[in-house]
């Protein structure tokens, strides 16, 4: 399973460590809620960038918070992000919790909530204006906001613009129709149609996580993220809509042995270097994709369509499936932990934290900063949709989600079926 953050994939263009301090939760209680009796109050964060540009953002951040409130000192603590969740959820347990942390979402935050481990956030008009509905929908549990996203990392399809020219596509598919039309053009100039990596399982099961978004309501969704309980048969239906897909044998040969995002034989590796036309994937791709690429530079025509609309399906066809970075507050923090939160997702703060991040803001009016097409179309789709919902894995839990990505791998792979996935996804989720 990868990583999936804006951080982790530009990771390699960042440098200087800093180190986590070991008296970070010293004295015992919480490693927040440290106000004083003369007004002071010190803040904790936990973030996971460790090096360079990310690092000195959230430094400067914390040092402009302290001009404007100098009763409020910010500490920044940056954790590995594979060592994040381990170090947060026994910090969660046993009452020493950082004031604020980053949040994956999902079942991780439904869990926190459960367990009264977090605040509920009471945003003003201004801050809702400054995320947008969108990212909120993400950040919220039974209609009220637990976390502050700060950048967007929607999913949709990477394509070449050249090979889709050269196939004579004249305009990128808004339906599964269309882009059964387009697999059959590619095909034609002997050009894999689309690449995936269904050797690290994820890229797969993404497949079956967009076809659920457009078979499967919101409420259905979010209901299955509640009960774990995927009884509505749009879950199956998405399930036959793969299965439909795939035998027209729209990916690269060897798809289920290829990795996703590792040297030039990846499939990220495959767009890269034009030996196929699409990639499924979220917004951490061009990164990895100017990696690959002969001259390790962006590749100059890369372009995005959001996941096509599917005929009779009850999701809104302009939602986005894809990931946030934000933010949580600990049940113990003092009131001023908002504040910084708040500051965080202002115009200002937004582009530094674009520019440090190379990723997509929430905030629309700091959006002007993103000036890649491709990330343009992305953020655009983004404004738009109805609602976005987290990769399946995330909003249902690991447990949940690996049993469900390694059931899509079965089908795809001709050994397993649509129900084949919904009863391993429900098994996975009776067993806790």
């Amino acid at each position: 399973m990868m990583t999936r953050n804006t951080r982790t994939a530009t990771a390699a263009a960042l440098g200087m460590a800093i180190a986590l301090a070991a008296t970070a939760c010293a004295g015992g209680g919480s490693a927040g809620n440290s106000g004083s009796s003369d007004g002071q109050v010190t803040l904790t964060v936990w973030e996971n960038s460790t090096t360079g540009p990310g690092v000195q953002y959230f430094q400067d951040a914390a040092k402009a918070y302290h001009q404007l409130h100098p009763n409020v000192t910010v500490k920044i603590q940056s954790i590995q992000n594979e060592d994040l969740d381990g170090k947060l959820q026994t910090a969660l347990n046993s009452g020493s919790a950082p004031d604020i942390f980053l949040q994956r979402g999902g079942g991780k935050m439904q869990a926190m909530v459960d367990a009264g481990q977090i605040q509920a956030l009471n945003l003003t008009d201004t801050d809702k204006a400054n995320i947008g509905t969108a990212a909120l929908a993400s950040a919220s549990v039974d209609g009220q906001v637990y976390e502050v996203p700060i950048d967007t990392q929607p999913e949709g399809v990477y394509y070449s613009k050249d090979l889709f020219r050269q196939a004579g596509i004249t305009a990128t598919p808004t339906s599964m129709d269309e882009l059964q039309a387009d697999i059959v053009k590619l095909k034609a100039i002997n050009v894999a149609p689309i690449a995936v990596g269904a050797k690290d399982a994820w890229p797969a099961a993404h497949w079956y996580y967009n076809f659920a978004l457009r078979e499967c309501s919101q409420d259905a969704m979010t209901t299955a993220a509640k009960s774990l309980k995927f009884t509505d048969a749009c879950w199956t239906k998405a399930g036959d809509d793969l299965a439909s897909f795939v035998r027209t044998n729209p990916f690269q040969q060897g798809f289920l042995t290829t990795s996703a995002q590792q040297g030039a034989g990846s499939s990220a590796g495959l767009l890269a270097n034009h030996k196929a036309a699409m990639e499924l994937m979220g917004s951490w791709d061009p990164g990895v994709i100017a990696s690959l690429t002969p001259d390790q530079k962006p590749l100059p025509d890369l372009g995005w369509f959001p996941f096509p609309a599917v005929t009779g399906g009850q999701g809104d066809p302009s939602a986005i499936m894809g990931g946030t970075d934000g933010y949580s507050i600990s049940k113990t923090a003092p009131k001023e932990a908002l504040g910084f939160l708040q500051f965080l997702v202002t115009k200002e703060q937004q582009e530094a934290y674009t520019k440090a991040f190379v990723t997509i803001p929430v905030n629309k009016d700091a959006q002007s900063v993103v000036t890649e097409s491709y990330s343009i179309s992305a953020l655009q789709s983004f404004n738009k949709a109805a609602y976005s919902i987290q990769f399946l894995d995330t909003e249902y839990g690991q447990n949940v989600g690996n049993a469900m990505n390694t059931a899509v791998v079965n089908l795809l792979a001709g050994q397993g079926s649509a129900a084949d996935i919904v009863k391993a996804t429900n098994d996975a989720a009776a067993k806790g």
